[in-house]
């Protein structure tokens, strides 16, 4: 099944960095759409006129075995359709360990399955104040830049904590393949060159490219077409999106100004779903509070023990709020130092389960009453999910197919409109937020329409 006018084809490593990369792309204009299944040539005849083609993922959060039985099969899928370009799509904090969403190990899975003799990594992304230098990354938070490993978030993360910023050193300890760097000064100055192929032992080297601003981004989105030869495996963030569209533009393959996207309408009434325990989404249920959500908590140590009663409970107090004309906000923490946050090993031990299974479990706690929301209340047709594996649990309960952009909210969280066999899915209209993005009032912008920082691409 090849589809010869693709340009790219991805795999995202989690729902929300999956829905950042459609974003990515349909600001440029280029027509994409992001599969929950591997797509068959049904799926894809739906949609003719694309140039791009996505499938959500869950494995940011599974581990090394996971991914060589569930995620090979399907980087080899998207590797049939014949784009020139095949993507692991990571965040753009680089989450991952060698035990947990080892992106050494989806390099290892997805460069035998393209023919291309080098694997370039583009992690920077300006748009979403995230920038490589010297192969280090950082990330801004309230108007202040952090290298990775002080990051206020990433340093602390509860399962994939970020001592090492050099990207290279953290990569290093998940793959053995060799790593190579072309830094900003040579993309600046316009000397930038491939640093040689393969090894001499047939290995394939990972080439990390810097993004610092528009103009290294526009270079690494050169670098990497213009050497793309008979194609090419890359793990990186949305920024290869960005660079790859700037490189695009410059060359006329897309027009130089892209049509903005819609703006997000007002709805009467959403339902808002958290799993996160990102500092930002706790700052921002706070905010809902303050703006007219009622705020549902889901006691973790209930949910992990009482066979579903802690949901059923849920279910009934966020239908209360529905009834009365409001939008629930159902979380199960409020930013790192909640006490749910604090003390979720012991309510995993106390329900007997491991750490994993725990967590997979109050994802789908979380996307039961997403579901039940939905089937009990016809009129409700907007749905926000913060944080990436609770994205995933809520997207693939609610019988999903596709994703494609519908209007822009805050940069890196669209609003998409759903595609589904299913006629009460169909068209219903989802954010997948990633527990750091969008402004502390982002609930309500959801709820209100409008949008937070989003311009047509240049």
């Amino acid at each position: 099944m090849v589809k010869r006018d693709l340009l790219l084809a991805y795999y995202g490593d989690d729902f929300t960095g999956s829905t950042d990369a459609l974003e990515a792309l349909a600001l440029a204009g280029v027509e994409t759409v992001l599969f929950l299944k591997t797509p068959d040539a049904a799926a894809l005849a739906r949609f003719p006129a694309v140039r791009c083609v996505g499938l959500a993922g869950h494995a940011r959060g599974r581990d090394p075995g996971w991914m060589r039985q569930h995620l090979q099969p399907a980087l080899a899928a998207l590797a049939a359709l014949g784009a020139p370009l095949l993507q692991y799509k990571v965040c753009s904090t680089f989450d991952s360990s060698p035990q947990v969403g080892s992106i050494g190990c989806a390099i290892d899975l997805g460069v035998p399955l393209m023919r291309g003799r080098w694997s370039p990594m583009v992690v920077g992304v300006p748009q979403l104040r995230r920038f490589q230098a010297f192969g280090n990354l950082f990330a801004a938070v309230d108007g202040e830049g952090h290298r990775l490993d002080r990051h206020p978030t990433m340093s602390r993360h509860p399962v994939t904590p970020m001592h090492e910023a050099d990207l290279r050193r953290h990569l290093a300890q998940q793959t053995g393949r060799p790593m190579a760097l072309v830094d900003f000064t040579r993309l600046q100055a316009g000397t930038a060159t491939l640093p040689g192929d393969a090894d001499a032992a047939g290995e394939v080297p990972v080439v990390l490219i810097d993004v610092l601003d528009e103009n290294t981004q526009r270079a690494a989105g050169a670098l990497v077409w213009e050497h793309r030869g008979g194609g090419l495996f890359s793990a990186s963030s949305s920024g290869l999106q960005y660079a790859l569209a700037a490189h695009w533009r410059a060359i006329g393959l897309l027009p130089a100004v892209s049509p903005p996207l819609a703006v997000a309408p007002a709805v009467r009434q959403i339902a808002a779903i958290s799993g996160s325990c990102s500092p930002v989404t706790g700052r921002q249920i706070d905010r809902a509070g303050q703006q007219g959500f009622g705020l549902v908590r889901l006691d973790l140590g209930r949910a992990l023990t009482d066979g579903g009663g802690e949901v059923s409970a849920a279910v009934a107090a966020a239908s209360a709020v529905l009834a009365a004309g409001g939008s629930p906000l159902v979380y199960s923490a409020r930013g790192p130092d909640d006490p749910a946050v604090r003390g979720f090993d012991d309510a995993a031990w106390r329900a007997g389960l491991d750490r994993p299974t725990a967590a997979h479990r109050t994802g789908l706690a979380l996307a039961d009453i997403a579901r039940r929301l939905l089937d009990g209340h016809p009129a409700l047709r907007r749905i926000a999910v913060a944080g990436g594996d609770s994205s995933g649990e809520v997207a693939a309960a609610l019988d999903i197919d596709a994703l494609t952009v519908r209007a822009g909210l805050a940069p890196g969280a669209p609003l998409c409109r759903a595609w589904s066999a299913d006629p009460r899915r169909d068209g219903i209209e989802l954010v997948l937020k990633g527990g750091q993005m969008g402004g502390d009032g982002f609930f309500a912008q959801v709820r209100d329409g409008g949008r937070d920082g989003m311009s047509t691409a240049r």
